[in-house]
């Protein structure tokens, strides 16, 4: 072959000085730039056409990393420049690549490079194969024929192997080629498996030989069929007896239970039983010495996978005869993995690998049908399973015991998290076996609670009693909220009483959890006493700053699900209210959350003094903030945040806690406790308090708005107070008033919290109706949209319309048309009520934002455009506005929509680009006839790698579209055409995201 009519010919003295580069770029001691630099240098020179004449000399070259360097250049000029290559020389390259890998390969060049040059070579079976006909259709066979006449090993065919499944796989190539490209793969499987199995069977192969084999027949398995797979399986756990191979084999088994013909179950003569019988030799034994040891190697680590992997593949099997002795065996060794001794994260890592076993086991033990009634079959299966989850949360209780403090200190900050982290996985795990045991896995950890408590002494530890108060909290989902003997026990004198109120933090943290996840619990309860006693034991807990965040999530988790219960003893949350001064500053919102839940059970007018007492000083102490800004700003800044993350908590507490469906209820009960809760508004109390609330809310926003702190605190405070009318409560303020504050300070500083937040209000002044289908606001309502439309326009168009700031700020362009979609869907008519310029300055602002790369811009925008077209056209008042609109701004509209599928918007916004279109060519089909021509074949049209053909094409498919389904596949293919991805997987999932 005459290398010099293929490659250009380089001088001696300019390969060398490339090489010199590679020499010098892998010599350790540059600095990251000159690294960099040198890294950049060589992607200019492999970029260039004279690339190509590098390949033969570096591939020739004494230094191995010039030799890689060769290879990789070869691949990458396939991969990446393949247009640019002559087509014509297309074979004498793949003859070329063929002799020189085979030459290099019988030398004993290094594996890095070599397999450089077999992905090479796939690289270039990727551009000859597909086609019809193909330009290389047994490319396979040939490569591996031309590599062992030119004497490469065995090892080396099997290394080819591997690459070739392993690229054909991951190819970026259309569903038609890459199926040619699997046939071709498919072609070659008797190939592959000779090679292999010869490597597996025969006594002299090496060690390498064989593990490489086993590498080649995992890459292979997905594509095998189900007879390919079962002929070898009997060497693959032969195999597994040659502890130099073990891992590697265990690694084509998991994938053949995993990823093949063979998965979910299938082929348990062929798979599940001979496995069984080998863990039960020889399995057995590896486990031994791994419980005896204490260690956990390579070859019991690859076991432990292998046992999860069939007990994923074979759990129905094992489901169904879980009391016979090969699969009791099986349990047994993949139990002894999840018990292994020491701590997770710190002795070993294997234990959580089995956690998701003993969900799919319990899964499965529900689906089985042992028998079609009760026989004593049924029940003795049922027995084995009982027991063997009995002995598996006595190993979890085992395994998420905290090491005492002495060991604990030892430990650093990651592997407490890592072991955090395991508890809650054993935590999901624990579920799975009460739905296995139900009350007895309860009534298990409430005996052991009482057995070591009454047994305990001064100077023993509280781990073990933790672990199993995080147990029972765990499988709180799971436990039905019904009477319970022993969550009576649990959370009474004889246990929850016995557990320490000072110190000893890890065991009243998991306490106040446990209490906390039971709240819902405490409802079945007629007699309060107990209820009474657990908040008690919460409260003491309030003022420990260790505690404090337990204590009061729990204090809010009980009073928002009992407060019905707890209304008879509000005098109580009286004297909380008072020690409001000794807990910490962070947790009093959800005190007083806490406390504003049990007012709410009570009726409206007794509620007026309660509120009172809790939210006047919370005022007062607001106003004194913001009277004392100018003196002690930082200061009252905070004092303020405080008081309103205080309103916030009180006005979630006084909302009620009910079905959504009831504040959609128009039912006449209904509308009695509305029409009352409607009268106690009215006391005087009240009003001049939710005056205060509003005043306090102007002074912040006029101080503070600037501030994004204060901006998220006073944004979850009027979410939390405004209010749909019939869950109106004492405190809940009225949106239009609110959404007239926003807008006031939108006009001082436009961000996106306060944008969100007049959508919110937007919405709250149209509020829905479970019986009315067609939304219509109210005149008042209308009026107060028609007076802040204009001074959001005026503050967010200005403030947008400076150059840079849309691409700068995405979420503010995102929450800005996010509103005007809002206002567009609820209040329409409101739009055309703006001065024109204005009007003409928002859609001008939308369409400009059609063209900006952040996805999320741009869809909000696509959004509020499609919202208006929508509701404008088909609306009889609005048609003629709409008409108006349309003849002003539409063809901008298409204009923009088109130069995004030509390349200037995002590929993930093609959809909703799609959308958009839809809608214009539907509402406007006159119009869009013409306007698509015109600004497709316009000379000031975006380049793009669209034809004419092309463009005509997609015109006539978009008009003559009866669905949005056929305008989505022509706006699809036009854009794949006009990026030049045509014909590309990763251009076609682009578009269709």
């Amino acid at each position: 072959m005459n290398v010099s009519t293929l490659f250009p010919t380089l001088s001696h003295a300019d390969v060398e000085q490339a090489a010199l580069l590679i020499q010098t770029a892998y010599t350790p001691g540059h600095s990251p730039e000159y690294q960099r630099s040198l890294q950049h240098n060589l992607f200019e020179i492999q970029k260039r056409p004279e690339a190509w004449g590098l390949v033969l000399p570096f591939l020739e070259h004494p230094d191995p990393n010039v030799q890689f360097f060769g290879a990789h250049t070869a691949q990458v000029k396939i991969a990446r420049d393949w247009d640019a290559f002559p087509q014509d020389n297309a074979n004498e390259l793949r003859d070329f690549l063929l002799e020189v890998t085979g030459r290099l390969a019988a030398a004993g060049r290094s594996k890095v490079t070599l397999r450089k040059l077999f992905v090479a070579i796939s690289s270039l079976a990727l551009k000859l194969v597909p086609g019809s006909p193909s330009k290389w259709p047994d490319w396979i066979v040939q490569s591996v024929t031309s590599l062992s006449a030119s004497g490469a090993s065995a090892e080396n065919i099997l290394d080819f192997l591997a690459i070739v499944a392993e690229e054909a796989e991951s190819s970026d190539l259309l569903p038609p080629n890459k199926a040619q490209l699997r046939q071709s793969l498919t072609d070659a499987i008797p190939l592959m498996n000779e090679a292999v199995l010869s490597s597996i069977t025969r006594s002299n192969a090496s060690s390498n030989e064989i593990n490489a084999a086993l590498k080649c027949f995992e890459v292979w398995v997905p594509s095998l069929r189900g007879s390919d797979l079962t002929s070898i399986i009997p060497n693959l756990i032969h195999l597994l007896s040659n502890e130099s191979a073990f891992v590697a084999t265990s690694d084509v088994l998991q994938e053949i239970l995993t990823k093949s013909s063979l998965t979910d179950g299938a082929g348990t003569k062929t798979v599940t039983e001979p496995l069984l019988d080998y863990l039960s030799r020889e399995g057995a034994v590896i486990v031994e010495q791994t419980t005896t040891n204490g260690i956990v190697d390579e070859v019991s680590h690859s076991l432990c996978k292998l046992l999860v992997a069939l007990g994923e593949h074979s759990i129905h099997y094992f489901a169904a005869n879980i009391s016979h002795p090969p699969i009791q065996n099986f349990l047994k060794l993949i139990l002894s993995y999840t018990a292994l001794p020491g701590y997770y994260g710190i002795d070993e890592e294997e234990s959580e690998m089995t956690l998701s076993f003993w969900y799919l086991l319990q899964e499965a033990m529900w689906s089985v049908d042992f028998v079609t009634d009760r026989t004593h079959t049924t029940e003795n299966q049922w027995v084995v399973a009982n027991g063997l989850y009995t002995e598996l949360v006595a190993t979890l209780k085992r395994k998420v015991t905290w090491p005492n403090q002495t060991q604990l200190s030892s430990w650093n900050k990651d592997q407490r998290d890592k072991f955090q982290v395991y508890r809650r996985d054993v935590g999901d795990t624990l579920i799975n076996a009460y739905y296995i045991l139900r009350d007895k896995m309860l009534n298990g950890c409430v005996s052991e609670l009482q057995h070591l408590l009454s047994t305990r002494h001064e100077q023993d530890g509280w781990e073990t009693i933790e672990a199993i108060l995080h147990c029972v909290m765990s499988v709180q989902e799971a436990v039905p909220i019904l009477e319970s003997r022993d969550l009576v026990e649990l959370f009474g004198p004889d246990i929850l009483g016995r557990l320490p109120t000072t110190g000893r933090d890890r065991v009243r943290r998991t306490s106040l959890g446990l209490i906390g996840a039971y709240a819902t619990w405490f409802t079945t309860q007629q007699d309060p006493a107990l209820l009474m006693g657990v908040l008690t034991y919460v409260v003491h807990g309030l003022s420990e700053p260790s505690l404090c965040l337990q204590a009061a999530n729990a204090l809010r988790d009980l009073c928002d699900a009992n407060r019905t219960a707890l209304a008879s003893h509000i005098g109580a949350f009286g004297q909380l209210h008072a020690s409001l001064p000794s807990i910490p500053d962070s947790e009093k919102t959800k005190v007083i959350q806490s406390i504003s839940s049990v007012i709410q059970a009570l009726p409206p007018d007794e509620e007026v003094q309660p509120v009172e007492a809790i939210v006047s000083p919370v005022v007062a102490k607001l106003s004194e903030a913001l009277n004392s800004a100018s003196q002690l700003p930082e200061e009252a800044r905070a004092v303020a945040i405080l008081q309103l993350q205080t309103l916030t908590g009180c006005a979630k507490g006084l909302t009620r806690a009910t079905d959504v469906l009831f504040t959609l209820d128009e039912s006449p009960s209904t509308q009695e406790e509305v029409d009352r809760m409607k009268r106690t508004r009215e006391d005087p109390r009240m009003e001049k308090l939710r005056d205060a609330i509003i005043q306090g809310i102007r002074g912040t926003m006029e101080l503070w708005s600037n501030d994004a702190t204060t901006g998220d605190a006073l944004s979850e405070l009027v979410k939390s107070i405004t209010a749909l009318p019939s869950d109106m409560t004492l405190l809940s303020l009225p949106p239009g008033p609110l959404l007239e504050l926003v807008c006031a300070v939108v006009q001082r500083h436009v961000n996106a919290v306060w944008l969100s937040l007049a959508s919110m209000l937007v919405l709250q002044l149209d509020p829905p109706s479970l019986f009315t289908l067609k939304s219509v606001p109210s005149a008042e309502s209308e009026v107060t949209v028609t007076n802040v439309l204009p001074m959001l326009l005026q503050a967010s168009l200005q403030y947008l319309s400076q150059e840079g700031v849309m691409e700068a700020n995405p979420d503010v362009v995102q929450a800005f048309f996010g509103c005007m979609d809002m206002i567009a869907q609820h209040f329409t008519a409101v739009f055309f009520r703006l001065p024109s310029i204005a009007f003409d300055a928002l859609i001008q602002c939308a369409i400009r934002a059609l063209s900006l790369q952040e996805r999320y811009s741009l869809v909000s925008a696509c959004t509020f455009l499609g919202t208006l077209i929508n509701r404008t056209i088909p609306n009889e008042d609005l048609a003629p506005h709409g008409r108006a609109f349309i003849d002003v701004h539409g063809k901008a509209t298409m204009r923009a929509i088109l130069l995004g599928f030509a390349g200037l918007a995002p590929a993930s916004t093609t959809q909703n680009l799609i959308e958009l279109l839809s809608v214009l060519v539907s509402k406007c089909p006159n119009e869009s006839k013409a306007w698509m021509p015109e600004i497709l074949f316009s000379d000031d049209f975006v380049q793009s790698k669209a034809t004419v053909a092309a463009k005509e094409k997609f015109v006539k498919a978009v008009l003559s579209a009866k669905s949005i389904k056929r305008t989505r596949d022509a706006a699809q293919q036009f854009t794949l055409v006009a990026k030049g991805l045509e014909g590309s997987s990763f251009g076609y999932a682009s578009v269709t995201m």
